[in-house]
């Protein structure tokens, strides 16, 4: 029988739990920075996969009702309120850690080997918990598990195509990214690269705080009521099926992690496409521009400042010329997995294979200490 605290309706947490609980938060939210792993995934291996459902499916309508009757106390205990609260604050202390203290997604520019590879491990050894973990594995869950690894599979090796920008697809497009929260082996990024809606959400936050920042807030409106609907519809069609058919449904969900092990193989043919934005203008003989002159950017991170069209070059005097600083992002649109000096590989290839290998070791030895984790 499963664990009460786990499938529990009402929210048992309690403040014993929260260091561990916000740890859990923070795996969680280390996993949404990169892309190819989704929170979901994180949730399912250190086993509050359900609880997560069950909170989610706490904000109902009985507490919109409540909320907007201004019966807050009231509506505030029909939500699982203490679990997400320790459970957000780990995945947010997790998001300014490793955008801030640890540039993750600088690493995984720089040293993209090590990076994937570690996830790559830690997933990888996960499974072999999340089988073990199960209440039973007859043909039935085999055949699930199987499913799942070739319906994985197949999202991850979608290619993006050309879709309209009409409010009605984009309301869809956040109804499908948002379920990839709480679907395991599947990043909601991904969903929206291969939906074509990526750059367009990005471009349309980028509007937010100048002069288009109506604009943008009207284009977002479609895509985050899209979000809520997929996200309350989502978790509770999951949280029905893991009641009716919990180790059919939990076989299909490894068999996800399985199929999405393609994407974060840590040797990948990895494509990118550049967002070009022009932060400032400045003369010639501005310190920046001066330091841009001297020290060419490194074009291998994920942003990165470089100069742009010159006005008025023809002017003897560097005092008369201005020039664009242009804010450049990388955005990864493809990758393509290959072993290196075997199949996929090309003659330019030069991967840090050891980088790779190491952080696939490191990665599976950190299995051990989420098996811990799991049960607390």
């Amino acid at each position: 029988m499963a664990d009460e605290s786990k499938t529990s309706p009402k929210d048992t947490t309690t403040f014993k739990e929260a260091p561990f609980l916000a740890l859990k938060g923070f795996l969680m939210g280390s996993a949404d920075i990169v892309p190819g792993v989704s929170g979901g995934t994180m949730a399912l291996i250190v086993g509050i996969y359900e609880r997560l459902l069950n909170a989610i499916k706490s904000v109902n309508g009985n507490f919109i009702k409540l909320f907007f009757t201004f019966k807050w106390k009231a509506a505030f205990n029909e939500v699982h309120i203490l679990f997400l609260a320790i459970l957000f604050s780990g995945i947010f202390c997790a998001l300014a850690f490793f955008t801030k203290v640890v540039p993750l997604q600088i690493y995984m520019f720089t040293h993209p080997e090590i990076v994937y590879g570690l996830f790559f491990g830690l997933i990888v050894g996960s499974i072999y918990i999340l089988i073990k973990a199960l209440e039973r594995f007859s043909k039935v869950e085999l055949g699930m598990l199987i499913l799942g690894m070739a319906l994985g599979f197949w999202i991850v090796s979608l290619v993006p195509a050309d879709t309209p920008e009409h409010p009605a697809f984009v309301f869809l497009s956040g109804s499908i990214a948002i379920c990839a929260m709480i679907l395991p082996g599947i990043s909601g990024s991904y969903l929206l690269l291969i939906m074509r809606k990526y750059d367009y959400l990005l471009s349309q936050i980028g509007k937010i705080g100048g002069v288009e920042t109506a604009d943008g807030m009207i284009a977002l409106l479609p895509f985050i009521l899209g979000a809520i609907v997929g996200l309350a519809i989502f978790s509770r069609f999951l949280s029905w099926l893991l009641s009716k058919y919990h180790p059919q449904t939990i076989a299909l969900l490894i068999g996800f992690l399985i199929g999405s092990l393609y994407v974060i193989w840590p040797y990948q043919h990895r494509e990118f496409v550049q967002q070009v934005s022009v932060s400032e203008v400045q003369y010639m003989t501005h310190p920046k521009v001066q330091e841009l002159m001297n020290n060419p950017p490194d074009t291998n991170r994920p942003e990165y400042e470089r100069l742009g069209e010159i006005s008025n070059a023809e002017s003897t005097f560097d005092e008369m010329k201005q020039v664009e600083i242009e804010t450049v992002k990388n955005k990864l649109i493809k990758s393509e997995p290959y072993v290196p000096g075997w199949i996929g590989s090309k003659e330019d290839d030069d991967p840090n294979i050891w980088g790779g290998v190491i952080g696939i070791l490191i990665g599976m030895m950190m299995v051990g200490g989420l098996e811990q984790l799991r049960d607390k």
